[in-house]
């Protein structure tokens, strides 16, 4: 388990970044509405770009894990990623922040599914999600870094300055990773493999899309953690400021509660499938809470803030059940198509994020960014998680030992 130990420790510090930088836009918005000029539909746009990155590479990001690792490939797209935080620090419009998110995007394709690679082949099958609970649980000091951190950043020295800051911690975590992490466990040496020609690409990406119950994973993928992160990463800070009139220190108090309770849902989540023996029932019991609690904040009035803040840490808890999926997607593959296939499954999930913090910001700036814009995004996404899962009944269960 030692030699397990910087392994983990280099997944959560690149994990984290990805983190910060998806969701960084959230505590900052009314900030960067100001310096930059932004509409809501601007804003919106801001948030997805990131995603729309992500999911543009992740079929070469598959295909250079199985070619060149995930060690080389996380290494040298974090060097992409500082790039991007560099053309954020001096942004003066809309086009240079959604560009610049673009270009990190890039930068952050390779870092979640490296976790789910790498692991993969570091612990049993058993305990997989467990372990990726770990990963991604404390990947969220991240998240909670884009909260009262990120916002006391912006009232001291400035947004610019933070985002310059974490161009350099970028590129030390880079070299880390390149230096410590290795593909595989030292007992367990690559198989001889030969170089691919394109025709042998396609092939594997071919069988990598026709495999049974693919589907059904990729459906519920799509809204499961794009709903949250729409929530907490995208539209959260927006929501406080417009509907509760709270200031950046305030707000990032209030996105820090809704990290820490993501956190704890993730590690709650994690164990379950071995509990339950099925990662199905697990999904779709996390899928219905959320749900529900997406229709009590589409219903209710202009909620007190207690009553808002309750029931939005309630929703990151409830929607933390992405990490199942992606065990359920990892275990319909062979080790020698793992890349393409966790970066397929990560596509599913990439799309959402683009597509939702995108669509929230035409409904928010359609109503008029009041309480009622929100309720009805509110129950939008809560409709796009009904749907998903309607889609993911279908799915093959992939039930795991308690060992």
């Amino acid at each position: 388990m030692a030699s397990r130990v910087p392994l983990l420790v280099l997944l959560i510090a690149v994990t984290c970044l990805s983190q910060f930088y998806r969701v960084s836009n959230s505590v900052i918005a009314p900030e960067l509405v100001r310096d930059l000029d932004l509409s809501a539909r601007q804003l919106g746009w801001a948030g997805s770009a990131f995603f729309f990155a992500l999911f543009a590479v992740q079929v070469p990001v598959g295909m250079w894990f199985d070619r060149f690792g995930a060690r080389r490939t996380v290494a040298a797209l974090s060097i992409v990623a500082m790039a991007g935080a560099l053309w954020i620090a001096v942004s003066t419009t809309a086009f240079d922040l959604i560009g610049g998110r673009a270009i990190v995007g890039v930068g952050c394709a390779a870092s979640f599914m490296s976790v789910v690679f790498l692991c993969s082949r570091w612990f049993p099958p058993a305990r997989l999600a467990t372990v990726l609970s770990w990963v991604f649980a404390a990947s969220n000091i991240g998240t909670l870094a884009a909260a009262t951190p990120l916002a006391w950043v912006a009232a001291t020295v400035g947004w610019r300055m933070g985002f310059a800051g974490l161009a350099a911690v970028t590129v030390l975590v880079a070299v880390c990773f390149y230096a410590f992490v290795r593909d595989r466990p030292p007992e367990a040496p690559a198989p001889p493999t030969k170089k691919e020609n394109l025709s042998e690409i396609m092939k594997g990406l071919v069988e990598v899309w026709m495999t049974p119950g693919l589907g059904p994973v990729l459906a519920m993928h799509f809204f499961a953690y794009a709903t949250m992160l729409t929530v907490l990463g995208v539209w959260g800070g927006p929501y406080l400021y417009d509907v509760h009139k709270l200031d950046a220190v305030a707000r990032g108090n209030v996105l820090l509660v809704m990290g820490v309770a993501q956190i704890l849902g993730i590690l709650a989540y994690g164990p379950m499938d071995r509990l339950l023996r099925s990662r199905k029932k697990v999904v779709l019991g996390g899928a219905a809470l959320s749900t529900a609690l997406l229709a009590v904040l589409a219903l209710l009035p202009q909620p007190p803030l207690w009553l808002a803040v309750s029931l939005l840490s309630a929703f990151c808890f409830a929607c933390a059940f992405g990490t199942v999926i992606v065990a359920q997607g990892r275990a319909l593959f062979p080790d020698r198509l793992a890349g393409r296939g966790v970066t397929t499954v990560n596509m599913a999930q990439c799309l959402g994020l683009a597509v939702l913090p995108a669509g929230m910001g035409y409904v928010v700036e359609a109503f008029g960014a009041n309480d009622m814009a929100y309720r009805i995004a509110f129950a939008a996404l809560g409709l796009g998680l009904v749907l998903g899962a309607a889609v993911y009944l279908r799915s093959r269960d992939s039930a795991t030992a308690h060992s």
